[in-house]
This record gives C-alpha cells, structure tokens and sequence, in this order.
C-alpha cells in the first residue's frame, strides 16, 4: 500500500498540507486549483484566506481500498461521450458509495488537526482541486463541486466526501472523455479555506474574453457571494480596463445577491431598492483590481481567470487559473525582427490556413517544412501559420494592394483588414522604405494584366517539367541517409519553391485568372449577366484534380457490377483493402485499378499541406467512402459523360455569349476579343491546380524517406515510435539523426508537444490577429439579401436545393444523389466527393481557392466562406444555395434522415 501514495516533500503529514506550503510543484498531490492558491500567497500584496488541503492521498487511499469502486471505473473506462444514460447511472452509482464511505481514522486526525491551527469554529469554504483541473490546456472550469460557509467538524468531514465525490458528476466524466483524460489517473484534493463574508465577488479575466485582447482587462462584480455570480444565479456590472484607463462599463440592473446563512451554507436575498442600479464597484477599486491582476498575470506569465471577493475593504483572491479558450499570439516575431521584449510596437498578422484551405493545426514538422517551402517568413500559433503584415499597413499603397490580393480570396479577411485600418492609432502610416515581398508579388500579379498569348502547349511543357522532376527526385533520395538526406531535401525545397514563382508557370495561372475576371467584367458591362465564366470553366483541360475526381469514377465501374467486391467494401472490419479484393476472381481487375490510381494521387488527403497528414497511399481505407457513394450513385461510364457534358455547356455558352455580343455596337470587336479570353481561360486554366499537386508529391517522396531514417532513430533507443518524428521541426529533427541530442530531453519534449497539439486541435484559428491577441472578425455587408439568408462569398454559379450532409472528415462521407456538402474547409482531396452532390457550402474559402475551381469545373453551385456553417445547418436539414448571389437558406420541411449501409461479406 505505502507504494499507492505520494508522500509530501513539503511537511510530515501524509494526508494534508499548509496553503502557504504549497507551490506548483505540487500540482499531483494538491491538484490545479490548491497549486495555483499556494502561489498566489506567495506574491507580494495578493490577499488569500488562510487553510489547508487534503492532498490527493487521501482520495488515492479510500478509492483504491474499495472493489466496488474499481469495478465501475472499469466499466466508466468503456464509454464514449454520447453515451448519456450510461453515464448518469454509473456516475450516481460512484457518487453514492464515495459519499458513504468511512474516512479512515488517520486522515480525521490530520484534519482535526489542521481546523484546531486554523480555527475549528471557523466557517470555511470547501472546494475540490483536481490533478486535471486550471491547466494551461484544459480549464475543467466548474467540473467538481464547491461549498460554502461549512460550520463544524461533522459537516466539514460531511463535504469532503462530497467533494470527493463530484470527481464523477455526469459533467466533470464527460468532459474528461471529451477531453481524452483517463478516470484512473487524475485524482482530487480538497481545499479547506476560511469563509470570506464577501460584500462583493466576482471574476476577472487579464484578456478580453470577447475579443482576446490581452491589453483589456474585464471585470464582472456583483453583490454577495462570488458563486452565484459563477453559477449564473445574478446579474453582474461588466468593466474594461486598458492600461490604467477605464474604456468601458456596463451598470446591470441586480435584483437579487446571495450571502451566507448564519446557520451554515448561503441563501439568496432581495437587494435593497437603492443597490439595483448601483455601481458595485467605484472607480479606484476597478483600477486596483486591475493592478492586482496584472501582478498575478507577471507570476503566472499567462493571462488568467481570476475570482476574487471584498470583505470591507479588502480584496481577497479565492482562485486564479490559465484562460485556456485564448488562441495564442504568433510567436517567433521578436527573434526575427531583433526586438526586445520591452518593444510595443503594434503588428498584425494573417491565418495562411484560411488563404490555403487548411485551418487544422499543423504539428513542428509539418509547420517547418510548409514554411520552408514559402516564399515569405511566418509565424507559427496553435499550430497555424501566419504572416506579419505590419509593413503594408504602414504603406497606403501597400494597404490597397493587400486588401485587394487577400480580399479576393477571403471578403471576411478583407473587411477585418479594414475594420483594422480604419483604427488611427494602432498602426501608424510611414513613409515608403523599399517594397515588401507581399508587395511585390501583388505587384507581379498586375504585370500580368495584359494576358499574354501563351500557346496552349505551354501548360502540357509545364506538366512534363513537373513530372520529370518528380521522377528525378525519386530516383536520387533512394541513396540518401542521415544528415546527407536532410542536406538533400532542405536543397530540394529551394528548388521547389523557386519553381513555384518561376515566371512562367506564375504568369500561365494568373493570365488564366485574369482571363476569368476579364470575361465577368465584361459580360456584366455588356450584357448584364453574373458570372459567365462559371459555365465557360467546366471541363477544363489538364486539370490533376479534376481528373482525380473523374479517375475515382472510373475506379467504381470496375467493381459495381460485382456484389462481392461492393460487400467487401462495406465491410467495417476492412483493414486489409485493397489486397483482400484478390480472393475473389472478378476483383484482379478493380485490385489493379485501385492501385494505379493510388500511383497517381495516392499521395493526397485532407490537410496535405501538412506533411504528417496520413495519405490514401498510407491508409487506403480512406477512399472505400468515395468508392462506394459512386458505385451507389452513378452508372458505368459516368465519369467520361460528365466530362463531356461539361465541356459541350462550355462550348455552347461560348457560342450564346459571341453570338449575343456580336448583335451590340461594335459587337465584331467586342466578340473577337471575348473569344480571345476564353481561349487563355479553358487553355491555361487547368493548370492552376498542378503546382500544388506537385509539391504534395514531393513531400510525400520527403515524407517516406524521413520515415524511413526514423526507423534507425527508434532502433537506436532516441524516440519510441517512427511518428514520434512529426513533433520535431526539420532543424531539430536534423540534429536528432547526427545524434547531437539528449534523449531524456528529447523524450520529455516530444510528450509535451503531442499534449499541446491535442489541444491545438480544439482551437479555432481567427483570420486576423494582433499583437496584443486580439482576434479581429470580418463582416458581410451586403443589402438585399433574403430575409433568412445565411451571407457567404459565391464562387460558383447556379441555385440548388437538397439534403444537406455535413460531413467534417472525407472517410466518413456517405452520400446519395443530390446531396450538397457542407463543411469547414475543402482541398484537392475532397475532390472525388464533388462527383457526388449537387452543391458546396464551406465556412472557409476564396474565390481561387482549390474547392471554388473543382466546384466550377464540375458545374456546382457553391457558396464559401460561411461562418459557422458546419453548425448552423444541421446534417439532413434541406437548404437553398445560391452560387450567384451568395447565400444558403434553411429550407422549410422535415430533414431527411442519412442513409445507413450495412456490412459487407468479406473481413
């Protein structure tokens, strides 16, 4: 038994420990909110009520001694998160027995004990502190259970149990499910602390709650007990401080206040009529409260959430914990930049993963190498890249030029640009001092304006180039370890991103581009018609990705005519496909099939521009979904119709669009010309998709060697599994392989890494961010929209209406005939789904980005950059998308509920 506890390093006692004894050390056997108590008495002027605390000892000792208790645990260990009504009964079967257990008579000792030092006829407030509990990355705010103004040894004793107890609460296990923390190993302690007889309570947060400023301070105050105002019970005043200045307060109307009983526990109370409408605090208190907070904001080095009470007119801190709901600021800026860290100056930064269609986090390789192969220095946050954009903010012709590059692609980032710029005070205008490379490569896209005549042959030469390099690239890493091999690949990257801006290649995508906006602007002004080039986009040639979703196709009429293939891929225990396919004699074919598309594409998937990302080629699993929605869905030859229906509606828009010009003034000319930019729009436009297939290729050709050396490194004992490498950056991982790392180190940092990206997960990245955190949020201002319409950017033309299917992971994607996807962001993987639906909403995207082209080359209406989407619409709602005008509209009537397959009759 004696090896179950944890004995103090602090005092004797085995069971209990002083507040003021306690530091962050101790986190394991006090819990987060004991942890965090003990350091806020330790900073000079921070009032905490004196007690004590049952450290997790105790706890340890009376579950560990009980079967019952572990038979259940067991049985809590099986559950997932939706699984309510098991929960409630397990959860009140553990609370029971806690509640009832007899504490042992050496733990009744140690807490007699303490109340005797600490004044046994007290009141005091008794909380639980869990293991798992005000982490940095886990707040588990609210999970376990307080109680206040306890008098008595019985009742004390009586509420430990209790507190013990609310470890298992319905709420406090599913988060911890939620949250992927295990039952067993997190354990709680309770707090015994002074009862303060507040005339006031409230929280602070040392950030903007609302915007995340970290310069605002806010504060929530109301009358009475600070719980109630925790729980929701009350009204509360609100105030904004800035830097010793009060920008901001809100005077609630309160009606009600709780105050402790005299006979033990609290009870709510009328407020007098002259204290409804009145300040709770006066203006000197607010700012004091402020400079309180910053002093334990400067201990922490973390903006935290603060509940705080005033007793007369002292101010006591009862809990201080991280603010785990923060999305971090781009670090890295003052290193590069060469600032100190007493430099103010303002900066703003953009998401990369809005511009790229990729807003998941991003583990250290997978950010490093994304990084090196850009042509401009980001910073990294949560996961997610950003770029400074400080230099053009300070440039009135660098402001125009990169609202119009980004807001082209994002109107919410462009308007948040705005709302930014439009604050004198934040960033201030100065001189030109040379061009920025945002700049110039704005610039350069201008110079294309005049769409050059490039023969069609161009994008084919291109393509080849491609493919030869590919090749070449394959071929020479094969004899490359070690240091050599990260030698090899950082000296590829240069080249990869050289190609990228090679001014050819450039010049074909944005002549393609321009050629498309040239065609809009002009029909409009002509002939008074939106968005002509959408028809005139559809079928394009040479299109990777579009061939992608058309190869899929192709793919499915080689196994729909053959039940057992098609129950082989339903089959939910299919780990072996496609190899399994070869016992039967009909699938020889479709096996082959299979494998020369994953050949070809089998490098893609969601996220791909994270090299960690597994591929289909990794995981074939992945396109069983898309297989079968078209074995379902379509008929043999679909593919091939598809495309040669979308090229006919090409060819007969052109044919409508010249043959309406020519009846205009001038028409011969105007038709001519029109003619020209179609011919630069269907030549040159496929092409758009190729340069990132390419480089997805050659990170996978990366991907594979790097694997392969990390191999050698689990082998020589540096790191437990191959994987393990994805949480180094390229830098670090370099000096791992010559071996110029320790590996206790090594180990530690790559287990916290992997704790930090599991919550990296969790957050949602902002479009735009400052230097002082805060998150800076786009708006559509558009009139005459529907009434109940939903704004987002058209990027497709067309209106549709269907079941929606809001489907967050391709792998899990079942669809039927007229389906419309919904989801939070689209790649080039998500192709072979488009084959499938009849329209597209996403929450992110731009008119260029890679969902918008595919949705136009296969004819969807689509409509991107919906805010939220994913959640307002609801998986079977039927809705309205108009790709024209840009909006979704829930339709009226039932849901239709989604389809469910069943298993198939091979493992």
């Amino acid at each position: 038994m004696k090896n179950f506890f944890i004995a103090s390093r602090i005092e004797m006692s085995l069971y209990t420990l002083s507040l003021h004894r306690i530091s962050k050390n101790d986190i394991g056997i006090v819990g987060g909110k004991a942890s965090n108590l003990g350091e806020l008495a330790k900073i000079d002027g921070i009032q905490v009520p004196g007690g004590f605390c049952i450290t997790t000892n105790a706890f340890r000792r009376i579950v560990s001694e009980n079967k019952e208790l572990n038979a259940l645990f067991n049985l809590l260990g099986e559950l997932k998160a939706d699984e309510r009504k098991k929960i409630t009964e397990i959860s009140a079967q553990i609370r029971s027995i806690i509640e009832n257990i007899f504490i042992p008579d050496e733990i009744k000792k140690e807490i007699a004990g303490r109340l005797m030092e600490t004044g046994e006829k007290n009141a005091f407030a008794i909380r639980s502190s869990a293991t798992a509990e005000d982490l940095p990355t886990a707040s588990f705010a609210g999970q376990q259970d307080t109680y206040l103004n306890i008098i008595g040894e019985n009742e004390i004793l009586k509420h430990i149990s209790k507190c013990w107890a609310s470890l298992f609460t319905e709420r406090a296990i599913s988060y911890r499910i939620q949250n992927d923390f295990d039952h067993r190993k997190v354990y709680l302690a309770v707090i015994v602390q002074k009862m303060i007889f507040s005339d006031v309570s409230g929280i602070l947060f040392t950030a903007d709650p609302v915007t995340s400023n970290r310069q605002v301070v806010a504060i929530d105050a109301s009358f009475g007990l600070g719980e109630a105002l925790v729980s929701g019970l009350v009204n509360a005043d609100n105030y904004k401080i800035r830097k010793g200045t009060i920008i901001d307060k809100k005077i609630t109307s309160k009606t009600l206040a709780v105050y402790a009983d005299a006979h033990g526990g609290t009870k709510e109370s009328a407020l007098r009529s002259d204290f409804v409408n009145k300040q709770v605090l006066t203006d000197e208190q607010i700012l004091y409260l402020e400079r309180i907070a910053r002093r334990i904001e400067e201990h922490f080095d973390y903006p935290q959430d603060i509940e705080w009470c005033l007793a007369g007119d002292q101010f006591f801190t009862v809990q201080s914990r991280p603010i785990t709901t923060l999305f971090p600021i781009p670090g890295g800026i003052k290193q590069y930049l060469g600032l100190k860290d007493d430099d103010r100056q303002n900066r703003a930064f953009v998401s990369v993963g809005h511009q790229q269609m990729m807003t998941d986090a991003m583990r250290p390789l997978g950010l490093s190498i994304w990084n090196m192969t850009s042509s401009r220095s980001m910073f990294d946050a949560a996961g997610r890249l950003f770029v400074d954009i400080t230099s053009e903010l300070e440039s009135v012709a660098k402001r125009n030029v990169l609202v119009n590059v980004l807001g082209k692609n994002d109107l919410l980032t462009k308007d948040a640009l705005i709302t930014l710029m439009q604050r004198d005070d934040f960033i201030t205008i100065i001189p030109e001092q040379g061009g920025s490379q945002l700049g110039n490569k704005a610039a350069s896209a201008r110079d294309f304006q005049e769409l050059a005549d490039y023969d069609p042959q161009v994008v084919p030469e291109l393509i080849r180039r491609g493919e030869e390099a590919i090749a070449k690239l394959k071929q020479e890493i094969s004899s490359k370890s070690g240091v050599e091999l990260m030698k090899f690949i950082e000296d590829d990257f240069k080249r990869l991103t050289s190609n990228l801006w090679n001014p050819q290649s450039f010049g074909v995508i944005m002549t393609g581009m321009n050629a498309a906006s040239w065609i809009n602007e002009k029909t409009k002004e002509w002939l008074n018609e939106n968005n002509a080039a959408d028809v005139l986009s559809q079928s394009l040639p040479n299109n990777v990705t579009s061939e992608m979703g058309l190869a899929l196709m192709d793919v499915a009429d080689e196994i729909r005519p053959y039940p057992n293939l098609v129950g082989c891929l339903q089959n939910e225990n299919n780990k072996k496909f496609p190899e399994n396919l070869l016992q039967f004699q009909e699938g020889k074919r479709a096996y082959e099939v299979i494998q020369a598309f994953l050949e070809k594409y089998g490098m893609r998937c969601a996220g791909e521009i994270d090299i960690t990302k597994t591929r289909w080629s990794e995981d074939p699993l992945m396109i069983i979904p898309a297989i079968l929605n078209n074995v379902r869905i379509f008929t043999a030859g679909a593919g091939q119709r598809k495309f040669e229906q979308g090229k006919e509606e090409a060819i007969k828009k052109e044919q409508q669009l010249l043959d309406r010009l020519k009846q205009l003034p001038d028409g011969e000319q105007k038709a001519k010309e029109t003619k020209r930019m179609i011919g630069l729009l269907r030549n040159l436009s496929g092409y758009r998709e190729y340069p990132k297939y390419n480089n997805v290729c050659h990170y996978f050709i990366y991907k594979q060697a790097l694997l392969k050396e990390a191999e050698s490194l689990v082998r020589d004992g540096l790191i437990r599994e191959e994987e393990d490498i994805y949480y180094l950056s390229f830098e670090e991982l370099r000096r791992v392989i010559a071996r110029n790392s320790s590996l206790d180190s090594l180990t530690e940092l790559i287990q916290k890494r992997k704790e930090e990206f599991r919550f990296f997960e969790k957050l949602q990245p902002p479009r735009v961010i400052t230097s002082d955190g805060e998150i800076i949020t786009g708006k559509y201002n558009r009139e005459n929209l529907p009434a109940d319409a939903i704004p987002g950017l058209p990027v497709s033309s067309g209106v549709v209406e269907g079941r929606a299917r809001v489907i967050l992971n391709m792998e899990n994607a079942e669809l039927e005939e007229g389906d419309i996807l919904v989801t939070a962001f689209t790649d080039p993987s998500w192709t072979p789904l488009f084959v499938s639906v009849r329209g597209l909403v996403t929450e992110v995207g731009g008119l260029m980005t890679h969902g918008a082209v595919i949705a136009r080359e296969y004819g969807l209406p689509a409509v991107v950059a919906v805010e939220n989407a994913t959640e307002i619409i609801k998986d079977g709602q039927r809705i309205v998308v108009n790709g024209t005008e840009g909006w979704v509209r829930l339709s009226p009537g039932k849901s239709v509920a989604a389809r469910n397959t069943g298993s198939g009759d091979c493992g």
